[in-house]
């Protein structure tokens, strides 16, 4: 990780004008610009509470819109952060024929990108809790961890998925479809709080129950999704149960990710 810090150091002026060109390209010649950052998670919001209200998803004390908007930021920044990912080295196909640079440049920057629309989003859900009256504690100074972790996730997809996307296309493809199917195992659309009363409470598995659970939160997404709605609208800090799982998880795939692609990365000129 210190060779990553010294490689985003010495190539500072690159991922400065790759990470301009990511945005230009994405908004060029769209009429809404850059208002598609916020069209997303909140459309989103809307469809997923017109949903609550047949199903009766319990969000406890906190309104279920503001809640369901918290869950969507972690996670529309994690989704889209490691699908841009996994196709940056594809997609800057030109340059890496012509000049020699670190190659993890071009994921790194892909994800950081997407922090700029979590910014807007962020100031979207600041205008929400100012109108459901929700007032954010100290806890919130969390969030900037928390933002960091989903980070280092996304980098763990885009590292080997870009890698993988160099020999084999479908990658590319297929992430988007996994990743919607992943949302329905993480805790976007219900809280956390329903998994543990059904699995830590009421035993819902049987002896199985703590073994699910635990598998469950092997989904680094689960931990940090609750963390954030925690720190920013419950006041309370993370709960490290739910997080430590996944974090162990992102702890080891991550160096073992970036290895694969450094190890990849001596052919890309040539297959690309």
């Amino acid at each position: 990780m210190l060779r990553v810090a010294q490689n985003l150091f010495d190539y500072r002026e690159l991922l400065a004008t790759l990470a301009w060109k990511n945005i230009a390209i994405r908004y060029k010649q769209a009429y809404l610009g850059i208002a598609w950052a916020v069209i997303k998670p909140v459309t989103l919001m809307l469809i997923f509470t017109l949903v609550k209200s047949f199903v009766g998803i319990d969000s406890g004390n906190i309104p279920y819109p503001v809640l369901i908007f918290a869950a969507l930021l972690p996670w529309i920044f994690f989704q889209e952060s490691a699908s841009e990912g996994v196709g940056s080295v594809v997609g800057n196909s030109v340059l890496i024929k012509k000049i020699y640079f670190p190659r993890e440049i071009f994921p790194i920057t892909a994800v950081l990108t997407k922090l700029i629309e979590l910014g807007i989003s962020c100031v979207i859900l600041a205008a929400l809790m100012a109108w459901y009256g929700i007032v954010p504690t100290a806890t919130i100074l969390w969030a900037p961890l928390i933002i960091l972790y989903t980070v280092l996730v996304s980098l763990t997809i885009a590292f080997a998925g870009s890698a993988v996307n160099v020999y084999h296309r479908d990658m590319a493809q297929a992430l988007p479809v996994l990743l919607s199917l992943l949302m329905y195992a993480s805790p976007v659309i219900y809280p956390l709080q329903l998994v543990k009363d059904k699995l830590l409470v009421q035993q819902a598995a049987g002896e199985w129950s703590n073994t699910l659970y635990t598998l469950y939160t092997l989904n680094p997404l689960a931990g940090i999704i609750d963390a954030f709605q925690n720190v920013v609208l419950r006041g309370t800090p993370p709960d490290l149960g739910a997080m430590v799982p996944g974090a162990i998880f992102i702890a080891v795939l991550l160096p073992l990710s970036y290895a694969f692609f450094k190890r990849a990365e001596s052919y890309f000129a040539d297959v690309i």
